[in-house]
């Protein structure tokens, strides 16, 4: 049982409805009926009188005597001596067994616990000197437990009902928080920093609402803190463009008034100026990302187009290291998104590979749909032929300025932000992102995200084929 809110009724509502049936049955059997006590107290004048009239009349009038009873008393008696029954024909066993002393009577504590029928016992030396014993069965009315007249079926019933009604209620109590704990989580974790578990619960002063507050002023905190880190990108980012577009003005006529000796200088500037821009790209497209889903433009995009549309460009740029560039597109994967961002995440996995696969071996693109699973996604799997990246590592490499070998990243230009802004682009589409290490060596990065639904699709061809169709009428 994994669910807390099970436990936590189940446990109390099981409690609670011992306490009660246990309570009544323990009151039930410490006091007698009152029938059960009538008859009781008149036991021996009914054991002396049947006794008398089987001594004067015999069997006969012994019966007549115990049917006389039967009609005023409501009570079936059965008169037995040492040799057994003096009805005269066969009785219920069970008659037998109380005279034998073998079955518990009314009159004690566990009698009074036995389902009916219950009987009460009496016994008695008779003047011929023969031992007689008098077995009164009790009516159903007077059974102590299960009898009509016994312990309140219904009231126990009543009783269990209404405790699960209030356990229902008292667990319900005690997890909505935690439900709403769990489920402020879980939106915070997926990038939502306005969630919030705050409730009407809250605002009393016990533990868990305290808890609950405590939740609240941890995530306000955080998102403080997340706002103030992407407003600091942002200005950063803006404040470096104005003097970075000097610095390139100031390059160029540089270059027209000085001679040939300083134009490796003068190349070098304008590197480092390049690497400088790209970077503050790639921190305005860093912070934009992480200021959410709001700023995505989205619309159709056909992703088989896109990654064929990379895959050419990224082999012409290998050629230099005499690397191919392999795509295999197997099915259509349209989908809705920003093209720009969808274009930048898949082509920084692509570049990523083609940077560091070896000098004349092939990187491989392979687009395709999921074939199971709702919904369906797009799954483009990029893999090279690198020296790979440590287990340990491959989770990391999407984290933002994170590189495995600072001396390699320099060398090669990267400054760690290509792959988080794919990751982080994947996981405003819906999708998500995950590198895993070949066995026979490289890297693998598999990129998915869910594809148009059939009705969506339909929804966004239909007004196509409409202007289509005008435009045709109107040649």
């Amino acid at each position: 049982m994994k669910s807390l809110f099970l436990k936590i009724f189940l446990s109390f509502w099981i409690a609670q409805a011992l306490f009660i049936v246990l309570a009544i049955l323990v009151t039930v059997a410490m006091r007698p009926a009152r029938q059960i006590s009538a008859v009781e107290a008149s036991q021996s004048r009914y054991l002396a009188e049947a006794v008398d009239a089987y001594q004067t009349g015999g069997v006969d009038k012994m019966r007549d005597y115990l049917h006389i009873l039967g009609e005023t008393q409501h009570v079936h008696a059965v008169l037995f001596n040492e040799q057994g029954s003096l009805m005269g024909h066969s009785v219920r066993p069970w008659f037998s067994e109380v005279a034998s002393g073998r079955r518990r009577t009314a009159d004690t504590l566990l009698g009074r616990l036995l389902p009916h029928p219950q009987f009460l016992r009496a016994s008695m030396t008779g003047s011929d000197g023969h031992r007689y014993i008098l077995v009164t069965e009790l009516p159903p009315g007077q059974n102590a437990f299960f009898g009509p007249g016994g312990v309140p079926s219904i009231g126990i019933l009543i009783a269990v009902l209404s405790s699960g009604l209030v356990c229902y209620f008292l667990a319900q109590f005690l997890t909505s928080p935690i439900i709403r704990l769990r489920q402020a989580t879980q939106k915070l974790a997926a990038g939502d920093l306005s969630a919030r578990a705050g409730g009407q619960s809250s605002r009393s002063g016990d533990e868990m609402s305290q808890l609950v507050r405590d939740f609240d002023l941890m995530a306000e905190q955080i998102e403080k803190l997340v706002n103030a880190q992407s407003r600091l990108l942002k200005d950063i980012s803006h404040e470096l463009r104005s003097p970075l577009a000097r610095l390139s003005v100031a390059l160029e006529l540089a270059r027209q008034r000085t001679g040939p000796e300083a134009e490796s200088v003068l190349d070098r500037i304008s590197l480092e100026s390049s690497r400088m821009n790209e970077l503050i790209g790639s921190l305005t497209t860093i912070a934009r990302l992480e200021s959410g889903a709001g700023s995505l433009r989205r619309g159709p995009v056909q992703l088989e187009d896109l990654v064929q549309e990379i895959a050419r460009d990224a082999a012409f740029e290998a050629q230099s290291r005499n690397c191919q560039v392999e795509c295999e597109i197997m099915d259509e994967l349209p989908v809705t998104g920003d093209p720009a961002l969808l274009h930048s995440a898949i082509e920084n996995v692509v570049r990523n590979a083609s940077r560091y696969t070896q000098a004349g071996t092939t990187v491989k693109i392979r687009a395709e749909k999921t074939q199971s699973g709702s919904p369906e996604e797009a799954v483009i799997r990029v893999t090279d032929s690198g020296p790979g990246v440590p287990d340990g590592e491959l989770e990391k490499i999407f984290r933002p300025f994170y590189r495995i070998d600072d001396a390699r990243g320099r060398s090669t230009g990267g400054v760690g932000l290509g792959l988080a802004i794919t990751e982080q682009a994947v996981r405003l589409h819906g999708g998500s992102v995950k590198a895993s290490n070949l066995p026979e060596g490289g890297l693998l990065v598999e990129i998915r995200i869910p594809l148009l639904a059939a009705e969506a699709l339909r929804d966004q061809q239909a007004p196509v084929a409409a202007g289509e169709e005008s435009a045709v009428e109107e040649a």
